[in-house]
């Protein structure tokens, strides 16, 4: 991949680590319960994929060589999707922002620079040619079928655009 620069605007976020030593503290339960959530294949993910191919649509699955290692790509369309989960990446964050009650300290500072990685992994992918498209876990959970339209209207409009056909 070729190395395109990027003007940081912000402030890169610093994420304190999550341990004991640092003041952070969580129960055998917690603690189990967050080991068992995926970063990959979540889900939602897999209801969109599932959908998508039914309907034809052949795509490439978590693409290292892009940034932010898009969910889905459909190189053809220059199309990258990210299935965003809600409060990993801050669903109304700024409503939710102080619901949050323990190890704030880590909590808050985490989600804001997943949010901002995420803004950076959108314009790299816009520099390189692709449309990046970002769905929250409860949009593909409840409604399926909108996500799925939003995709074959790109894909529809692409070929009436005659969008070149890439790798």
């Amino acid at each position: 991949m070729k190395n395109i620069p990027y003007k940081i605007e912000e402030e890169i976020i610093k994420v304190p680590r999550f341990e004991e030593g640092a003041g952070f503290y969580t129960t055998k339960q917690r603690s189990r319960n967050m080991s068992r959530i995926r970063s990959k294949n979540s889900v939602p993910e897999l209801i969109l994929r599932k959908a998508l191919w039914s309907r034809s649509v052949r795509y490439r699955i978590h693409k290292k060589g892009l940034p932010g290692s898009p969910d889905l790509v459909i190189n053809k369309y220059r199309l990258a999707i990210f299935i965003d989960g809600d409060f990993w990446h801050g669903y109304k964050w700024e409503q939710k922002r102080d619901t949050i009650k323990s190890n704030t300290k880590f909590w808050i500072p985490k989600i804001e620079r997943n949010m901002q990685k995420d803004r950076l992994n959108n314009a790299r992918l816009s520099q390189m040619g692709y449309t990046v498209m970002r769905f929250w876990e409860h949009e593909v959970k409840n409604n399926l079928e909108r996500c799925i339209n939003q995709i074959l209207l790109y894909i529809e409009a692409a070929k009436e655009d005659n969008i070149p056909i890439t790798e």
